[in-house]
């Protein structure tokens, strides 16, 4: 059994102070495995704000894995966006923009979808879909395969047409065969899971997506500042969502899964 923390769109520099010591002493009692930041770590990629999400992560006492968001390449600075768009990132966050998380029982692999000629949306690019087949196929069949981005491959439940990772499609189809199991992404600023066959009819095998809604900023859309407490126990999966009540985050939604003849069948939501 593995425990992933899944937390997303931080954005240092709109950020609610009570809400990250919240988020860091509810991290440090849940001691998961390892913990999942899917991107938009700073408002607009200021030098303070890296250093605001730097020390943050520091602080987190279990490994962790990163991957940029859209927010993290300077938004006004055109020659930093055009020649240098993760430059603060690189240096205040990580250099690796391939991270991997593997144990005994879990791969997790990070692909960077933050693009500077992309304002908002992201993609995935045809040379980072090889890397991660090669390296998701080459890993054993018994682990646990998980994929993160900012961007989704699923849109949200409430904006069905809205705009998912570039080439997704493509990714998709060359990845189904290396039996990814998870997709953890966000962007959205909202909670929502799903199967990835809901949206792709060529995808033949059942395939769990996960969105993390925002952990702390202030721009938090209509729902609560959360996070995703993730249990991973195969056959079975569980997703708890922890959501702030001006005081704490707690336990707010329980989602799970159980893998019947190759399928994620749900089990089970409270």
């Amino acid at each position: 059994m593995r425990t992933v923390a899944h937390i997303s769109d931080l954005h240092f520099g709109m950020e609610d102070e009570r809400i990250v010591e919240g988020l860091s002493e509810d991290i440090a009692d849940f001691h998961p495995s390892v913990v999942v930041i899917t991107g938009d770590l700073t408002q607009r990629a200021r030098k303070k704000q890296f250093e605001a999400a730097g020390a943050f992560i520091r602080k987190i006492p279990v490994p962790c894995l990163v991957v940029p968001g859209n927010h993290d390449i300077p938004f006004y600075n055109v020659f930093r966006r055009a020649l240098q768009p993760l430059r603060g990132y690189r240096h205040s966050i990580t250099t690796d923009l391939n991270p991997v998380f593997q144990d005994d029982e879990l791969m997790i692999l990070g692909a960077n979808t933050a693009r500077a000629a992309a304002f908002k949306n992201g993609r995935i690019s045809t040379a980072q879909i090889k890397i991660l087949a090669d390296k998701f196929s080459a890993a054993s069949s018994r682990l646990f395969k998980v994929l993160v981005t900012h961007h989704s491959f699923l849109p949200p439940l409430n904006d069905p047409h809205a705009a998912l990772v570039g080439r997704g499609a493509l990714a998709v189809e060359a990845l189904e065969p290396c039996g990814i199991d998870l997709l953890l992404s966000g962007h959205y600023h909202r909670g929502t899971t799903g199967d990835l066959q809901s949206h792709y009819v060529a995808v033949k095998r059942s395939i769990l997506v996960v969105q993390a809604g925002t952990a702390t900023s202030t721009r938090t859309r209509g729902e609560s500042n959360s996070y995703d407490r993730i249990t991973i126990d195969p056959p079975d999966i569980c997703f708890d969502r922890y959501s702030w009540d001006g005081r704490r985050f707690g336990k707010t939604m329980t989602t799970r899964y159980k893998k019947v003849n190759g399928a994620w069948c749900l089990d089970r939501i409270r």
